[in-house]
């Protein structure tokens, strides 16, 4: 535990591999459940994968989990575009929120994208994800005015962070 009082998470974050696929899209449609009704149904199905949906994704970029105890609670990917880093679909079950694992998973995003000679990570999210979004702006991300602006009818908008 940290003087917070909360548990050291330095070894819970490792890269997914695909039999981790059905834990991940658990996590993805456990973690964005209660937001459902305010995603159109496209865009919820876009934002919630199934497993057979993910495998295809560790061919396009890294993926990794965050582990409390064994047990899969995590997740994020990143596709490299350019000289830029895409970061999708980060996700902490509600269970597990307040560790930091949610951070931690962006920065093992920006580690990997410093790694690469990447020189900024962006994102898309939802104007109704507030707490996604204060983590975003805690870490550095800025609103950025390109697209996407929608998907499949739910409002987006896209951050950016610059890279030292």
């Amino acid at each position: 535990m940290n003087d917070a009082g909360v548990p050291e998470i330095e070894n819970a974050i490792r890269l997914a591999v695909p039999g981790d696929s059905p834990a991940i899209a658990r996590v993805l449609a456990e973690a964005f459940a209660a937001f459902r009704p305010l995603y159109t149904p496209q865009a919820y199905a876009a934002t919630t994968p199934g497993a057979d949906q993910i495998v295809p994704r560790f061919a396009e970029g890294a993926l990794w989990v965050a582990e409390l105890d064994g047990a899969i609670v995590g997740t994020v990917s990143v596709v490299p575009r350019g000289q830029a880093l895409y970061l999708r679909s980060l996700a902490v079950l509600p269970a597990a929120r307040g560790r930091r694992l949610g951070q931690a998973l962006v920065r093992q995003a920006e580690a990997y994208a410093a790694a690469h000679g990447l020189r900024r990570v962006f994102l898309s999210t939802t104007p109704m994800l507030t707490n996604a979004i204060r983590l975003y702006e805690r870490l550095g991300f800025v609103r950025s005015g390109d697209g996407p602006l929608d998907l499949y009818g739910t409002p987006l908008f896209t951050m950016l962070k610059e890279l030292g």
